[in-house]
């Protein structure tokens, strides 16, 4: 009866080792797929800037507004664009940090923690970027209307004007939803990947 005991008591004790073993190997697993979610993240958000900037290179936008405004506006659109710019180098640089944070193999709570900072960085990037396409295309056909001398010599009517307005409100409205639908394809495929690994590391904690 005695050695009964004590196989039960050794298999107890084996069971727990494979049990904490295994969960160690999962959080393993989890930290290498949170890393390279996050690495895919900083990775879309530079390629992100680099097409908008080969663009307005290709395009010559530059160019365009010359045509359109004075140069004490052009200034103001110049300095807008350096801040927007600004503000996108601290995004990424905070997806860096993020990455290099995350890439560390940490107890499961800081992993958890880090991946909740990634997942509001994100957010924050997606809704920043929603609120300038709003406000600069909502800037530039108020300019337009307000400072383009031909826009003065049609003479609009206020019904003509009025349906204009709404032509303008619908083309924001239209650019933000593509967009946010282009950053859901983008971001929010990886963020649930994220989430779902949070919720297995969160299953691990208990």
């Amino acid at each position: 009866m005695e050695e009964l005991d004590l196989l039960k008591k050794d298999w107890k004790r084996n069971e727990n080792t494979f049990h904490q073993i295994s969960e160690d190997t999962l959080s393993k697993m989890i930290h290498k797929k949170s890393s390279s979610i996050v690495k895919w993240i900083l990775i879309i958000s530079i390629l992100e800037v680099s097409v908008w900037t080969l663009l307005s290179i290709c395009f010559d936008s530059d160019a365009t507004l010359k045509k359109i405004f004075t140069n004490e506006i052009l200034f103001y659109i110049k300095l807008f664009n350096i801040l927007n710019y600004v503000v996108i180098a601290i995004f990424i640089g905070l997806f860096y940090k993020n990455y290099r944070a995350i890439s560390v193999l940490k107890s499961t709570k800081q992993m958890m923690s880090d991946i909740i900072k990634t997942r509001k960085t994100v957010q924050y990037y997606v809704w920043y970027n929603l609120g300038m396409i709003a406000i600069s295309m909502t800037a530039v056909f108020i300019l337009v209307f307000n400072l383009n001398p031909q826009i003065h010599k049609l003479n609009l009517t206020s019904g003509a004007f009025a349906i204009i307005i709404l032509i303008c409100l619908l083309a924001v409205v239209i650019f933000v939803v593509i967009f946010w639908l282009l950053y859901r394809l983008l971001y929010g495929i990886l963020l649930r990947k994220l989430n779902r690994n949070y919720n297995e590391l969160k299953k691990i904690d208990l």
